[in-house]
């Protein structure tokens, strides 16, 4: 699909459980090619929309469609998805391409086919060279891998990761978020992001929702959202013999600038605006500045904790 058309559609999906409303007024698009952050705290209905998006349970209320098939037809929906759960057992006496190979065969293509299409995957995962390892040798990063090839099976265009770098070390954590900007740009699909690593979703999404007591408090593009909580902020490092002119340059140019006493260079930069639109064109201004100026340029980053104060702020006094 072409990228920004919408591959997902939620219109005012509810769901009741006797007196408990778990669910109330859900609406938002997906489009091709975008990851949608899907967050928050537990028993606030995250669990419960994805488990009426991938047909798994009907609303009370409410529809939605995948790339044009409606929800009425689940059978339809399913053959458009791909799913990884928090939890996702393998048979650890099967190679990945047993493992693999298997379920190609159930979107109707032959052995040969699966196999060739099982080959693929594993390595477009990284497991390439591990295809005839039993899995039962795989870390816990190599299965999320093979969880992440199996949603692949069948060419989704909308794809959901339930928690899918939770429990792996920071280098297996990069390189599955690599993992799934790739299906996002590469293949255009439209991707579904649990997680509560909420820096990661920041630095990894495009767009979020963020739920509360079955409904939405917040959505939008990421940089939106996060802009709702006080003036934007910046870190700046650069090389230690430059940090006197950093600041003579960042406070002429009205930027409120402090020092970080416990990193050598590194310095703290508050914009007094909240306008995302404006954001972008004051860090390219912040960033010629300096350059301008022959300081030399460490790291520039976004402060990270943005979306987590949003979040707590809209969900406070929710146990997670």
């Amino acid at each position: 699909m072409q990228a920004g058309e919408k591959v997902l559609t939620a219109t005012q999906l509810g769901m009741t459980y006797g007196q408990r409303q778990a669910l109330r007024g859900l609406s938002f698009t997906l489009g091709a090619g975008r990851i949608l952050g899907f967050l928050g705290p537990n028993g606030a209905g995250k669990t419960t929309a994805i488990r009426i998006l991938t047909t798994i349970i009907e609303p009370t209320t409410g529809s939605f469609s995948v790339a044009g098939i409606d929800s009425s037809d689940p059978h339809g929906i399913r053959q458009r998805i791909g799913v990884l759960p928090e939890s996702l057992g393998f048979p650890g006496r099967n190679t990945a391409l047993e493992y693999l190979t298997y379920f190609g065969e159930h979107y109707g293509r032959s052995r040969t086919e699966s196999r060739d299409r099982a080959l693929s995957l594993l390595s477009e995962v990284g497991l390439g060279g591990r295809h005839s390892s039993l899995i039962g040798s795989y870390s816990r990063g190599m299965r999320q891998r093979l969880g992440i090839a199996r949603t692949l099976l069948g060419d989704p265009q909308v794809v959901f990761l339930d928690e899918p770098t939770l429990g792996l070390d920071p280098r297996g954590q990069q390189e599955l978020v690599q993992i799934i900007q790739r299906i996002a740009r590469e293949r255009g699909a439209g991707v579904v992001f649990c997680s509560h690593q909420l820096a990661e979703v920041e630095s990894v999404c495009d767009d979020v929702i963020i739920l509360n007591e079955g409904q939405v408090v917040a959505d939008g593009r990421v940089e939106d959202v996060t802009a709702r909580k006080g003036a934007v902020r910046f870190s700046v490092v650069v090389d230690p013999p430059y940090v006197d002119e950093a600041v003579r340059v960042l406070q002429s140019e009205r930027f409120t600038v402090s020092r970080d006493p416990q990193v050598d260079g590194r310095i703290e930069v508050e914009l007094g605006t909240e306008d995302p639109d404006q954001t972008l064109e004051i860090r390219r201004e912040l960033l010629r500045s300096l350059l301008a100026a022959g300081v030399d340029i460490v790291a520039f980053t976004n402060e990270a904790s943005r979306l987590e104060e949003v979040f707590l702020s809209l969900t406070e006094g929710v146990a997670s």
